[in-house]
């Protein structure tokens, strides 16, 4: 159904056009009639048409004042002119106005049913598009949950994030690079500080976990995490790299909300701990930190600030430079790692100069525990005597000069490794897959196939071939039968449909085209320059 407006202040034109509609659409269109500009006005507020013819001379509003006035409230009906008078300056103003056709009078009739059928399709498309659109949207109330929950299981198993993270931050469209997590724990009832049945409320989550998600959201723009245990973890992006008093009892004030709220619409107890402010990669401390409040206070909602003690050194500790130090390690960026290490070392030279003995020991406590980290994956090797020159080395370092270079030394030893590791490994897995595909070139292999063989994920088989050999995988596989069919193509024996299954390919056409895309020439021509 298509929901038209006529305005002209000729009564024999409309009725016309009427006419003309219902004897070509019959049924298909709803008709309202306007002479007046304010007519138009008014009848685009109440009928809400989809298509709307409109004569610029009409009384009071002409006909181009009353579409500047509807375009102030509604985009989305589509107009077309009317007149008698085919004038440049009315013509400009219309496709200003974003009309769609404009026609002079007399009206031919034929002309008339084009744009009335042009005007249809363009409803048409539009119609089509908002429900594209609504189509998305639901499909990404499906999927969004699964990548909040993705996105939190990331960061606090730190299952190699930092090869997923700007996935995850466009997708979720992160543009915060701080964040404080909140654990939401749930039971039966709560007994001295502790929730009671927590087994039997998880069983119950997987019901109330939508309201959940909604409730939270409807209090902090924030990532949703799933369902462990009897707890639900809630990452909420930050501007800044940490909170102010005033605003720290603004979220303990709308934690507090929630909570009330939720006990209200789910039959279950809830409290909340809240970590403090960290860097997103750092996320997982702010995620301890918020189970510690949880364990050290009865509550029903607690920030880490507000433990007593709560923190383990004098003065601010950077213990987000300290993780960044081994995490850039473990990552073989000796860059990144040696600028952590350096701002460390400025840190305990600003507040700890005088207390050498502790310095050397906090420098020898990150050196070995990133060389522990490495060994597990691989990167160096480890045994009991193989640090006997460590503190002989450190005892004989003359100043902090020396000191921070031997600190640097044993970093950029532990990322080489690293590298090392990490380059034998792809270098291993990119030439099985090679190998795979000059094998086995001629059947039907894809992505999955190589991936599934190699014993890694397509994403990052897919990210680790580009990276190593330099072509995407269908590349280098198109180039292995492409080398095949030149040398297929010298033997006249063999027709070029058979050529073209030898090579993997079912569809000749298809072949011929990819053959001529690398060689300029079809398999044919290629043939006939051999002789």
């Amino acid at each position: 159904m298509y929901r038209i407006l006529l305005a002209d202040d000729e009564g024999i034109m409309l009725e016309s056009l009427k006419s003309i509609i219902r004897s070509n659409y019959g049924s298909e269109c709803e008709i309202a009639c306007a002479k007046t500009g304010r007519a138009v006005v008014e009848q685009v507020e109440s009928f809400r048409p989809d298509i709307a013819f409109v004569d610029i001379q009409m009384p009071g509003l002409n006909g181009i004042q009353a579409i500047k006035e509807v375009r102030k409230f509604n985009n989305s009906v589509i107009f077309v002119i009317i007149t008698a008078y085919d004038k440049f300056t009315y013509a400009r103003e219309a496709i200003n106005l974003g009309v769609m056709e404009y026609l002079t009078k007399p009206i031919n009739k034929k002309k008339f049913l084009q744009v009335c059928t042009e005007a249809m399709q363009k409803v048409d498309e539009s119609r089509q598009k908002r429900s594209d659109d609504l189509k998305i949207r639901e499909k990404l109330e499906i999927v969004i949950p699964i990548l909040e929950s993705g996105y939190i299981y990331n960061l606090l198993l730190q299952d190699d994030f930092h090869t997923y993270e700007d996935n995850y931050k466009e997708l979720l469209n992160i543009q915060e690079n701080y964040a404080f997590m909140a654990v939401a724990e749930f039971g039966d009832s709560v007994e001295n500080g502790i929730l009671t049945n927590a087994v039997g409320a998880s069983v119950r989550a997987s019901k109330f976990y939508p309201e959940f998600r909604e409730i939270a959201k409807g209090f902090f723009q924030c990532m949703v995490g799933p369902v462990m245990g009897n707890r639900i973890v809630l990452l909420v992006p930050h501007e800044k790299e940490k909170t102010e008093y005033e605003e720290r009892v603004e979220i303990l004030t709308r934690m507090r909300n929630m909570i009330h709220k939720l006990e209200n619409r789910i039959d279950c107890k809830f409290r909340a701990g809240i970590g403090r402010v960290c860097t997103l990669e750092n996320a997982r401390e702010s995620y301890t930190e918020a189970l510690r409040a949880l364990r050290e206070s009865s509550n029903h909602v607690v920030h880490i600030n507000d433990i007593p003690l709560n923190q383990e050194y004098d003065g601010e500790y950077p213990l987000d430079l300290e993780n960044r130090y081994c995490q850039r390690a473990m990552e073989a960026d000796y860059t990144g790692a040696s600028q952590a290490a350096d701002q460390f070392f400025d840190w305990m030279l600003k507040n700890y100069e005088n207390y050498r003995e502790d310095i050397e020991i906090k420098v020898l406590e990150l050196v070995m525990r990133i060389e522990y980290k490495a060994f597990f994956k691989g990167g160096v090797k480890y045994g009991f005597r193989y640090r006997e020159n460590y503190l002989k080395e450190i005892r004989g370092c003359r100043d902090y000069g020396e000191l921070r270079a031997w600190f640097l030394e044993r970093t950029e030893d532990v990322c080489r490794g690293m590298a090392t590791n990490k380059a034998k490994e792809a270098e291993s897995v990119v030439e099985k897959a090679k190998a795979y595909m000059k094998e086995n070139y001629q059947k039907d292999i894809s992505l999955d196939d190589v991936s599934r063989m190699v014993d890694i994920s397509p994403y990052y088989f897919s990210k680790l071939f580009k990276q190593e050999q330099g072509e995407g995988f269908l590349e280098y596989l198109t180039g292995v039968r492409m080398s095949a069919a030149r040398e297929f193509l010298r033997n006249q024996n063999y027709s070029i449909k058979e050529v073209c299954s030898m090579c993997g390919y079912s569809d000749p056409n298809y072949f011929s085209r990819i053959f001529k895309r690398y060689e300029g020439v079809t398999p044919s021509e290629y043939r006939e320059r051999l002789g």
